[in-house]
């Protein structure tokens, strides 16, 4: 494979993983993580791992990002609107996983994608 569309297609998955994370931060998303996972699957290039504290809140995320992400980017798919606790959006290249805090704790993808380089986003939780 040509090395420069490698690269290039390396660059637009961290653009958009970062992007995803700022309109997720600009919606009030709590601990906001992007983990890095090319060095070890093939199934997406980063997971952005964020949440919300109520499911209004987890709503208005994941409508957010959906919003401000087209018409360039579409889901390919999106799981957990309806009791959302766990919302996922799959842009392929980036997944995105909002969660409940329950949710999120019980199920730790930090922890069990703990190999992956992991980049905290800057949130306003410290404020």
């Amino acid at each position: 494979m040509d090395d420069s569309l490698n690269t290039s297609e390396k660059n637009r998955s961290y653009t958009l993983a970062r992007h995803i994370a700022e309109v997720a931060a600009d919606k009030k998303a709590r601990d906001i993580i992007l983990l890095d996972l090319r060095p070890l699957t093939s199934i997406t290039d980063y997971f952005v791992i964020c949440t919300g504290e109520v499911d209004q809140h987890i709503r208005a995320i994941v409508d957010e990002i959906d919003l401000r992400l087209r018409p360039d980017d579409r889901p390919w798919h999106i799981e957990g609107r309806q009791n959302l606790s766990w919302v996922l959006m799959d842009y392929v290249n980036v997944v995105v996983h909002v969660f409940n805090p329950e949710t999120r704790e019980y199920f730790n993808l930090e922890k069990l994608w703990a190999d992956a380089a992991a980049e905290k986003i800057a949130d306003d939780s410290a404020v």
